[in-house]
């Protein structure tokens, strides 16, 4: 396999960082001092080129509109089909010129599946980040900052949606056109939400615990982190900011990034 079709993994040093935000929503509260230990980290979301290496090497189901996700509701069905169309695979091919692109439409248990089959291709037990690791390596050397870069919105360091008029006309970006942070991590904030590992609790980190913390044991919602190209609200941007969803959900702006410990 091209070493471009794998993704590149950069280490993360174990140690503590305050996770979280006493300035943020209810669910990022109390901040805390969490310690986790070393970890390598994919510089990029797992991309569309990369993604169908696992789909043409395990006839797994690719990207594509099935059964309708819980959060799309029946006056959201019709403008959901017609983004996500730019998205589908047809014919178990990807779109043509978005190799390089995150892929998406993709729920929690394609990443987990991506995620065991890349494990046999690289030797090590590949899988998605906590929510602690995600946090971690998305503050970079910008530990208590708002956004990876910083603590202001800068429309040049990501691919979200500064008006939302612009969204049809707006859509994923290849991979690395925006600076990275200071772990050397590209589209941390934008361009496609990233599916964690993590069951979502309201009050994880008011009760659980501060050492490695992985979330509670079973929930309804799975967690997306890092917003995406259609996030208007730049709070969504946030490294702290916990966006929950179903996990049977997929979309046209969610996708996820890979992780091994060590």
């Amino acid at each position: 396999m091209g070493e471009e079709l794998v993704p590149r993994f950069v280490p993360i040093p174990g140690g503590r960082f305050i996770m979280g935000s006493d300035d943020g929503n209810d669910d990022e509260r109390p901040a805390r001092d969490v310690r986790v230990d070393a970890f390598h980290v994919s510089v990029y979301p797992v991309t569309v080129e990369q993604y169908a290496e696992f789909v043409r090497d395990t006839g797994h189901q690719p990207p594509s509109l099935r059964d309708l996700p819980l959060v799309v509701t029946p006056q959201h069905e019709l403008p959901f089909r017609e983004l996500a169309a730019t998205y589908v695979w047809r014919g178990g091919e990807p779109p043509r010129d978005r190799g390089r692109h995150p892929v998406t439409l993709v729920t929690h248990a394609d990443a987990t599946a991506y995620c065991r089959w890349l494990s046999g291709q690289v030797g090590a037990l590949v899988r998605l980040p906590t929510e602690a690791e995600w946090e971690r390596a998305a503050r970079g050397d910008h530990e208590g900052k708002r956004y990876p870069w910083g603590d202001d919105i800068d429309a040049s360091r990501g691919n979200f949606l500064p008006e939302p008029a612009l969204k049809r006309h707006r859509g994923t970006r290849p991979v690395g056109g925006y600076p990275p942070n200071g772990f050397g991590l590209y589209d941390m904030a934008g361009n496609v939400w990233e599916w964690v590992a993590d069951w979502y609790a309201a009050d994880t980190y008011r009760t659980g615990t501060t050492d490695n913390p992985r979330g509670p044991a079973q929930g309804v919602f799975r967690v997306v982190r890092g917003g995406s190209w259609v996030s208007h609200d730049i709070d969504q941007l946030r490294c702290a900011h916990r966006h929950k969803v179903p996990p049977d959900t997929y979309a046209y702006s969610i996708g996820f990034r890979v992780v091994y410990s060590g």
